[in-house]
């Protein structure tokens, strides 16, 4: 038998595959034009690393300048006089001398001590750190990329630049230097993360939490922070909030009453225009102490500026202070009054807000007494850390003697807060509890399964805030605990709830 013709040329249909080697390039070739070179991946995060470094340096040059250069300023003017030549020997000394201090402050700002003629600071001005936080988060989203090395390279620039700082400033204890490198690194971590978070080509918190959930169901193979957590933790943001902005609006009250006697210390002290600047400067340095003062104050336990003085609701234990001028606006004796006794009733009524901001997100006929025990959970430890933290960070010693003890104490102010918060927010979640499993009770029918919601819910959630796995769990699968169907078929109200929407 022969072996069947082989087509022709002239047999082949227009468009038909060849199998000459000829037809198509070689292998390699292709590999070579089409991937890319090696070298590329390298020079990417190169330039990520030098657009974290340029935005943590450009931080630290603008916040420093910003608190040494008034400082120069203000020596400059107070020397240029007839019988003090600006060319004196010892000018670049004294300058010297005024920018060291300007940079002492600037650390102080930063958690870093200062010490002067054996005197050491540890009351650190949280203006200077808010002054440093926002040129970060500025650069940060105007240089940096959305970029891991970015950051990292971001974080590291600036401790490196803080731990120089005070190298140059003459820190003592030398374990300054210690203290510099992690608030540096701290500060300008914060800072930088803050800023490539607000790049338009960043994730959203949102999906930053999502991953992160999504990698510790992995790792651990459960959720680590319970949805009603995290939503009791949205709710004690809230609180905190309120109870900050109503710090401040009383701050601003005793500015306003306070301005006579603030008047009389400028007046006394006749520091002139460039004076007024560099008071103007240090005042703004400590206002964002002052607030945090006020919280404690509003919360009843108060603060202290000076060992043996108190300033609280219930009543004022003053004496002498330094001369400057926002000190003038401290609560006097004409604030203790009937109803200043009543101000922690306002702390109260920050939990309230952050109880009803809590319920109104959660599904009432789903809620089970744990969920409810999760959410308050969350609405106390959110303002109890931030006002430990806060509070901590706004006391320390403003002098030598008496000036030993300024500020709130962090552990009962963080006790009072949560406490006062948390029986607010008790008041609503039980009550809206109890007043659901009345409801339920009412409109469900006897043979109904209580923990039964709809699928794709977590227990106490709305269906669109929940997991499809757990709830399928509860639910007994798809088709439901009796395999007629899940409590969600179309055309058919969920169980227990009356055919009622999330609220």
């Amino acid at each position: 038998m022969s072996a069947p013709p082989r087509p022709s040329a002239t047999s082949r249909t227009p468009g038909a595959r060849t199998s000459r080697p000829g037809s198509r390039p070689p292998a390699r070739r292709s590999r070579l034009v089409e991937e890319p070179a090696p070298a590329e991946p390298r020079q990417a995060r190169l330039s990520h690393i030098v657009a974290g470094v340029v935005s943590a340096g450009q931080a630290v040059v603008l916040s420093l300048a910003v608190v040494v250069l008034p400082a120069v300023v203000a020596y400059l003017v107070g020397t240029a006089t007839p019988a003090t030549p600006t060319g004196a020997p010892d000018d670049a000394a004294q300058v010297g001398s005024a920018i060291d201090v300007a940079m002492g402050i600037w650390l102080l700002g930063h958690g870093v001590p200062l010490t002067a003629d054996a005197v050491t600071l540890t009351l650190a001005p949280l203006g200077v750190a808010a002054l440093a936080l926002f040129a970060t988060y500025v650069s940060a989203k105007r240089f940096a990329t959305t970029t891991v090395p970015a950051w990292a390279a971001g974080a590291v620039t600036y401790a490196l630049c803080t731990t120089a700082v005070a190298a140059i400033a003459g820190t003592d204890p030398r374990w300054g230097l210690l203290m510099a490198a992690v608030a540096g690194l701290v500060l300008g971590g914060l800072g930088m993360l803050l800023g490539i978070l607000a790049r338009p080509d960043a994730p959203t918190a949102a999906e930053i939490g999502e991953r992160a959930e999504e990698l510790a169901r992995r790792l651990t193979g459960a959720d680590l922070v319970p949805a009603t957590l995290r939503l009791g933790l949205r709710g004690g943001a809230v609180a905190v909030t309120l109870l900050i902005g109503g710090a401040a609006l009383l701050v601003a009250g005793w500015t306003v009453a306070g301005r006579a006697t603030s008047s009389d210390i400028i007046t006394a002290l006749e520091p002139g225009a460039t004076g007024g600047i560099v008071f103007a400067v240090a005042q703004l340095a400590l206002l964002p102490n002052l607030v945090l003062w006020a919280a404690a104050w509003l919360a009843g336990p108060g603060f202290a500026v000076g060992v043996g003085t108190s300033f609280t609701p219930f009543g004022t234990i003053s004496g002498p202070l330094p001369a400057i001028p926002l000190l003038g606006a401290l609560p006097g004796d004409e604030w203790v009054n009937p109803v200043s006794a009543w101000t922690p009733v306002l702390v109260v009524a920050c939990g309230v807000v952050a109880g009803v901001f809590a319920w109104r997100r959660l599904e009432p006929t789903l809620v089970r007494w744990s969920d409810v025990g999760w959410v308050f959970a969350g609405i106390v430890v959110t303002p109890g850390v931030v006002m430990l933290l806060g509070q901590w960070v706004a006391a320390g010693a403003g002098g030598p003697g008496r000036l030993s003890d300024v500020g709130a104490n962090p552990l009962v102010t963080a006790g009072l807060v949560a406490a006062e918060v948390g029986g607010g927010a008790a008041a609503v979640l039980l009550g809206a509890k109890v007043d659901a499993v009345g409801l339920l009770g009412r409109v469900r029918d006897p043979g109904d399964d209580a923990g039964r919601g709809p699928e794709g819910a977590v227990v106490g959630l709305p269906h669109d805030e929940g997991s499809g796995d757990d709830a399928a769990e509860r639910s007994g699968g798809p088709d439901g605990p009796d395999g007629r169907g899940g409590p969600d078929e179309p055309g058919q109200p969920a169980a227990g709830t009356g055919g009622t929407t999330p609220a």
